[in-house]
């Protein structure tokens, strides 16, 4: 079975988007602050580099939560095919988790957004088929993350723990009873600690 990942900025008090998120605001009140070592602060560094190259390697599908893939909420009142223009960053397919269903959304460069309505299980089942030897990612928010977590199917999940401190917002580990997980690299810079974990393999 291929690996499934997961890779998310956090803050030190565990918040991966801060408070309001809105169309204006999509990550929350600072919740860029989390993300400044992958969109262009000059203190980056080879540390960095590395991590983003985790971050982007290519994978077979993903899973992600509506609040990530667009600011609508209810039914969709308006035409809106994501926050990344005309060529979004996937190349694969991405299963949308939604209570309003949707029909597929096709973009330039391979990515096809499709609308799941039955739950989480539906949805990585679905990315799982289509992702077959390349692997699953689960691309966010926190609550889709938190669904996986709590699931168990998160083989190597990386965190970007920002120092800062958020106060409120969208968490990852609310609802988690076990991490299960153990480091296996740790990078930093002045900006991020990067911490690639690895699920613990039990012995017999």
């Amino acid at each position: 079975m291929p690996d499934t990942t997961c890779h998310m900025s956090i803050s030190l008090d565990g918040f991966v988007a801060g408070p309001d998120q809105s169309r204006e605001d999509p990550l929350g009140k600072r919740g860029l602050e989390l993300h400044g070592w992958h969109i262009g602060d000059p203190r980056a560094n080879h540390a960095d580099k590395v991590a983003n190259e985790w971050l982007m390697r290519p994978r077979g599908a993903y899973v992600m939560g509506r609040n990530m893939f667009g600011p609508i909420r209810g039914d969709w009142d308006e035409e809106w095919t994501g926050w990344w223009g005309a060529e979004p960053p996937y190349h694969a397919p991405v299963f949308v988790l939604t209570h309003h269903g949707h029909d597929p959304i096709q973009m330039d460069g391979g990515t096809t957004f499709h609308f799941v309505t039955e739950g989480f299980d539906a949805a990585y089942s679905a990315a799982c088929q289509a992702a077959g030897d390349n692997g699953v990612d689960i691309a966010g928010g926190a609550s889709t993350v938190r669904q996986a977590l709590i699931a168990g199917v998160i083989d190597e999940l990386t965190l970007d723990i920002a120092p800062v401190l958020l106060g409120s917002g969208e968490r990852i580990f609310d609802g988690v009873e076990s991490f299960g997980f153990e480091p296996a690299e740790v990078l930093h810079s002045p900006l991020t600690t990067h911490i690639r974990y690895r699920r613990r393999q039990l012995t017999p």
